[in-house]
């Protein structure tokens, strides 16, 4: 069998890779644009458009990857996501135009907006509860190292302009896990569903105490006999609310602005002040410190509340925001101390994300939703992620040319207070509690609130 020749660092590590090609074709854009320009003319409306249309690619490859993951399996579809991901890649090294350009980069969207979805279910289903926050916390990590690898990839070709490459090496890591992809188990929770207890059993023992086994197999079996279809868990009316909770979590996650700064920081930098090649090191800084702490925040993720973390980040983002917006207009733009003070808020925003909002998502969207329905429900909430996305790549640089960057940033300052209410008043918190226990209170819950409007009906 195929998971008996992998280890159990290497199921996670190669489970969370399309995390890293999500943070790499996130990143590698913002330095190729600089240059990109100088060989395809592009206006800012079409500067916009090659950056979202991956965005608009990942709409369809999140919203139709759930039910296939769910069909045919997590493994098979994150082989597929590779290919995507390898001919997208191609596309966009040898696009002689605008068009072309944008063509690769919705090919690109499709691999995106499937690794959105499929990964963060397949690592919380591969992990065992206790440890669920901080294996699940492994696709942010790539995420940022994505990052990170096209920022210093940016700086490496900068001297010469070489776009092409920038955005064509992309093809390394898809090929490693387009490979590493064939000697991955299945998830156990599809296996059982789908092959039966010995199957899923079998991949468990790579990564679960063996008298915890049992008791989860139990657990999962008891929560499958009472589940109907897929289709009919998603549309039922006990999960309708959590599945607006999951949409809506995802949807602010991308526009409180953390994808304005991973998309556009260079642009950022160099209209503060700084040169072209400064500007893109400026960016490989901030990447480096998304890393960083990120690998803090999985240290510490499964001995806080998450939704503690949530509110921490709110208060810090904004705060950062605020603080910027302030001195860039008591200050002005054009002069060197402006364009370090940018880096230095966008930085700290950049520290509170990593440390909350970008790894507590992708552990918490799977936990939220029942295992009959996990991929479809997460897929969903990754459409609503790509949205998200799409919206502020589509819109930034039209804000910034008829707004002050202040005013736009405090923009997302404003959204980062009503993310904070959210949090607050109306998501659950998961940490400590195994999936099953999660779905089974999300369905007692509903019931009673159900019961209780009936009730008052009645009365």
């Amino acid at each position: 069998m195929v998971s008996k020749k992998i280890g159990k660092k290497m199921i996670f590590f190669l489970g969370a890779l399309g995390g890293l090609l999500y943070g790499y074709d996130m990143g590698v854009i913002s330095g190729a644009l600089l240059y990109i320009k100088d060989d395809i003319p592009l206006t800012s409306f079409t500067e916009g458009l090659v950056v979202s249309s991956m965005l608009i690619g990942a709409i369809f490859g999140s919203g139709s990857s759930g039910p296939l993951s769910d069909k045919f399996g997590r493994r098979r579809l994150v082989f597929m996501i590779s290919v995507v991901f390898i001919i997208g890649a191609l596309t966009l090294a040898f696009a002689p135009n605008m068009m072309t350009l944008v063509v690769g980069r919705l090919i690109i969207g499709l691999a995106v907006g499937g690794s959105t979805a499929i990964v963060p279910v397949y690592l919380s289903e591969m992990a065992p509860t206790e440890s669920r926050g901080s294996l699940s916390s492994l696709n942010q990590l790539m995420i940022t190292i994505g990052i990170l690898s096209s920022y210093l990839v940016n700086y490496a070709f900068a001297a010469i302009e070489g776009w092409r490459w920038m955005v064509g090496l992309a093809v390394v890591p898809s090929i490693v896990l387009m490979v590493g992809v064939i000697f991955m188990p299945e998830s156990p929770r599809w296996l059982l569903e789908n092959r039966g207890k010995e199957a899923a059993r079998s991949v468990m023992k790579l990564t679960r105490k063996p008298d915890e086994i049992e008791k989860e197999i139990d657990e999962m079996i008891e929560i499958n006999r009472i589940s109907d279809s897929t289709w009919n868990v998603l549309k039922s009316s006990w999960l309708r609310p959590t599945l607006i909770i999951g949409c809506v979590f995802a949807l602010l996650q991308q526009i409180i602005g953390i994808n304005a700064i991973i998309y556009y920081a260079p642009t950022i930098f160099n209209e503060a002040g700084l040169g072209d090649v400064t500007s893109i090191l400026g960016t490989v800084g901030i990447g480096t410190v998304n890393v960083v702490v990120t690998i803090f925040a999985i240290m510490i993720i499964d001995k806080i509340d998450r939704k503690k973390l949530l509110i921490t980040g709110n208060i810090g983002m904004v705060s950062s925001l605020i603080i910027m917006a302030g001195l860039i207009w008591t200050i002005g733009l054009g002069s060197d101390i402006t364009a370090w003070i940018i880096v230095a808020c966008l930085t700290l925003f950049i520290v509170f994300f990593a440390f909350t909002w970008g790894p507590v998502l992708w552990v918490m969207l799977p936990e939220l939703f029942p295992m009959r329905a996990r991929g479809a429900a997460t897929g969903i909430a990754a459409l609503a992620l790509s949205i998200g996305s799409l919206l502020v790549a589509q819109f930034f640089p039209l804000l910034t040319e008829i707004m002050a960057i202040e005013q736009v940033f405090l923009i997302f300052a404003v959204i980062g207070i009503g993310a904070l209410f959210f949090v607050v008043k109306y998501l659950p918190e998961t940490r400590g509690r195994s999936l099953e226990e999660i779905e089974a209170d999300l369905r007692t819950r509903t019931s009673a609130s159900e019961a209780n409007e009936a009730g008052g009906m009645h009365n």
